[in-house]
């Protein structure tokens, strides 16, 4: 085995942020016939998935942001003001989101990640299961990834 020397820096570095993501997406692509089969297609970009929920004052009310990729949707955020929620408000964000990438942009599963005092309990109830806990991130919290799947993919999924 041969020794070599490196020197290890810290700090954030657009530039080489994007190198490092470019080179990974490469050897993800080389390594994987299913990422190799995505190259070129609309199905290897992500695409932002937002949608606004406005009172009447035309003030933010609520709110989902994610996107799809490939037959995925993901929620990054789902928010509802405290003033608004019990009044279905969530429920007919996600089931939009869900309608939009499933409808509109050939999805078949969701995914998202919540903590244990955020909506766990809200995203079983909409349908969703939980595929993975990890208790104490961050320390005193548990987060939860659940998934929801609309019909089996090409692979089975």
């Amino acid at each position: 085995m041969v020794s070599r020397m490196f020197r290890i820096e810290t700090g954030d570095d657009k530039d080489r942020r994007d190198l490092l993501r470019r080179r990974l997406l490469d050897t993800n692509t080389a390594a994987s016939p299913v990422l190799r089969a995505l190259r070129g297609t609309p199905g290897e970009r992500e695409r932002p998935l937002h949608l606004w929920a406005l009172d009447e004052a035309g003030e933010l009310a609520g709110g989902l942001a994610g996107h799809t990729w490939t037959t995925w949707l993901h929620v990054t955020y789902l928010w509802v003001d405290a003033r608004t929620r019990g009044t279905g408000l969530g429920s007919r964000l996600l089931a939009e989101a869900e309608r939009v990438a499933r409808e509109e942009r050939g999805c078949h599963a969701a995914r998202l990640e919540t903590w244990d005092f955020q909506a766990p309990d809200f995203y079983r109830k909409q349908g969703y299961e939980v595929v993975c806990v990890i208790p104490g991130y961050p320390p005193g919290i548990t987060e939860y990834t659940l998934t929801k799947r609309w019909e089996a993919g090409p692979s089975g999924t």
